[in-house]
């Protein structure tokens, strides 16, 4: 590992790694005052409507910021994030990490010297402001310090658009390239989804139910790609025909085939937002990488994605030329 990327490395695990420390000391230092059963839901007023037992709370809560730390670090080393893109991605790992550690060591200190026949533990929404306030700040110091390592520089930025592959096409010739791509658990994902939501919503709270419905509707909805290429550029729905996403070829510099990492560039699956980019996944694997004009990327995974990314080189240029 070179010093660059140690350095790197360091800076998307060093906030995580601190706020874990200060909420660990922090229970430490406070758990011969917690109660038994820990206030661990609350409703928008700040009126407690869920406990859980302390020992639960911690083997529950101690994983949150060591696995997001781990997701977070993934993408910063893997994650092909580049320039200012990569140093916004560093700053908001310590914006996750503060806005995560106050609201999970605020839980403990409302629930200070809390009793079953005493007074029930609140949790004010002003707490929220205040992990909003540290996030911001130590958004801020992840950004500012970001400046002080070298970030990974775009292989592809300054590369000629001409070098990419095309697909000839004669004068007057029409062309056009669909292919759709799924992956088969998220269907069953979906179905799982559904099923707890329904289940949770009749035995615990509806509110936590039909949660759970609408993320199983997203899941199902972003299970399958249906990607398009034609005349009016690279079009991307669903399992349904909306939502859709179109990038015009006026919009596009050029377009390549590549494979992607789902986890280590995106955060995960679906449709995902980035410093940098923006993408449509469905699983990890090849797919059309279109790089806008202004460097923003949108890239969908998708079977066949070299023909696809050629043709659509072939008709950015004859757009280009207005023919």
């Amino acid at each position: 590992m070179t010093r660059k990327n140690l350095g790197r490395t360091t800076l998307a695990a060093l906030p995580f790694l601190l706020a874990f420390l200060v909420d660990l000391i922090l229970f430490l230092a406070l758990k011969d005052r917690l109660p038994t059963r820990l206030a661990g839901h609350f409703d928008l007023s700040g009126d407690v409507n869920g406990y859980v037992d302390r020992t639960t709370y911690v083997l529950v809560t101690a994983p949150v910021l060591p696995v997001l730390g781990a997701a977070w670090l993934l993408m910063v080393v893997r994650g092909r994030i580049h320039g200012r893109a990569h140093r916004l991605l560093i700053g908001g790992g310590w914006a996750a990490a503060a806005f995560f550690s106050y609201v999970l060591g605020a839980t403990l200190i409302v629930n200070l010297d809390a009793s079953e026949g005493g007074p029930a533990a609140r949790f004010p929404m002003w707490h929220l402001a205040v992990a909003f306030g540290a996030a911001a700040l130590a958004g801020s110091i992840g950004l500012l310090l970001a400046r002080l390592v070298p970030a990974p520089q775009d292989p592809d930025a300054g590369r000629d658009p001409a070098e990419r592959r095309r697909i000839p096409l004669a004068d007057g010739e029409v062309a056009g390239w669909a292919r759709t791509t799924g992956a088969w658990w998220t269907p069953v994902g979906a179905l799982v989804l559904a099923a707890t939501g329904t289940g949770v919503g009749y035995a615990v709270n509806w509110f936590i139910g039909a949660a759970l419905l609408v993320l199983a509707v997203l899941v199902l909805v972003f299970s399958r790609a249906h990607v398009t290429v034609d005349r009016r550029g690279l079009t991307v729905s669903g399992l349904l025909p909306w939502p859709r996403v179109q990038v015009p070829l006026e919009r596009i510099e050029a377009a390549d085939s590549r494979r992607v990492d789902a986890v280590a560039e995106f955060g995960g699956w679906g449709y995902r937002i980035r410093p940098g980019r923006t993408g449509f996944i469905v699983r990890s694997g090849e797919a059309i990488v279109a790089r806008q004009r202004g460097g923003r990327e949108f890239a969908v995974t998708v079977e066949d994605s070299a023909t696809g990314a050629a043709l659509l080189n072939t008709l950015v240029d004859r757009n280009r030329a207005g023919r």
